[in-house]
């Protein structure tokens, strides 16, 4: 079983403490799926939205496919279906209708030949634990700094 990355949504795990993992489909045309072969998309600014009992990502930008033509005349920006059992769905359903709960996309990839989105349910993070987590990497950067020092 192989994994190969396509986008990765770095700002996540800097914006909120991520609590649970889920891995789901997502409904995708042609184009959309040669695009992301190219390796041609962006979580970015995307989010996820639950409306009636199904999970929609929203915002994600995959690049409209050069080599299709005229039939390329959809949005790079609308909303994409994300595939989870009923279950899950159930569970993370009563998760964010708690108060503080999200659902953010991690990453998506490739998984052999299906292309998969990484969920997770998460919790927003206040200013002072930004702020801790880049005092830890900044003191994990020096750290690995002066152990290279001491090697060479």
């Amino acid at each position: 079983m192989s994994v190969k990355v396509i986008a990765y949504n770095k700002s996540a795990s800097f914006e909120y403490f991520i609590e649970e993992k889920y891995e789901a489909g997502i409904v995708l045309e042609g184009n959309e799926v040669k695009s992301l072969r190219e390796g041609r998309a962006s979580l970015g600014e995307s989010f996820c939205e639950i409306r009636g009992g199904e999970i929609f990502l929203k915002n994600m930008h995959i690049a409209v496919y050069d080599k299709s033509g005229a039939f390329s005349t959809r949005d790079a920006r609308r909303d994409r279906k994300l595939l989870l059992r009923k279950m899950e769905i159930h569970k993370i359903v009563s998760k964010v209708n708690e108060r503080g709960y999200t659902l953010v996309p991690i990453k998506i990839y490739f998984k052999d030949a299906l292309i998969k989105v990484e969920v997770a349910l998460c919790k927003g993070k206040h200013t002072y634990d930004k702020k801790q987590a880049i005092a830890e990497r900044d003191r994990k950067r020096a750290l690995d700094r002066a152990l290279k020092e001491m090697q060479s």
